[in-house]
């Protein structure tokens, strides 16, 4: 069975790409690993992990209604998400990566997010990037 790893933060892109994420793997049979990746630190105390953990079960309850395998790892880690990302990729020799990208501004179109760009140059696997409906 193949991978689909993708990357999921509680916003609207967080929730296209988790939706995209399941189709796909529909279509492949395969696996979804989703990636919650933190910082950590300061910003990243016990209230804020309980209130990511909710969003989680959330999660998880889309992934059981949509009747696919999955994994959901929340990763504290004090990485940049793209590296987790990548390296949960990388361990599950994932077949596809899919992110979630969000509206930007006119100036902010010439530079694409860090984390979103290093994900599309530094994967060994096709990555897909979905943005929210507007």
């Amino acid at each position: 069975m193949g991978t689909v790893v993708v990357g999921y933060v509680p916003k609207p892109e967080g929730d296209a790409a988790l939706d995209r994420a399941i189709d796909e793997a529909k279509l492949r049979g395969s696996k979804i690993v989703v990636v919650n990746s933190h910082r950590g630190g300061a910003d990243f105390d016990s209230v804020a992990s309980h209130q990511t953990e909710a969003t989680l079960d959330d999660v998880r309850s889309r992934l059981d209604a949509a009747g696919v395998s999955y994994d959901v790892r929340q990763l504290v880690r004090g990485f940049e998400p793209a590296e987790d990302l990548i390296g949960i990729a990388d361990e599950n020799d994932a077949e596809l990566i899919v992110i979630g990208l969000r509206r930007r501004s006119p100036v902010g179109k010439l530079i694409l997010g860090s984390n979103a760009q290093r994900v599309l140059l530094d994967a060994k696997c096709p990555v897909l990037a979905v943005k929210a409906a507007d």
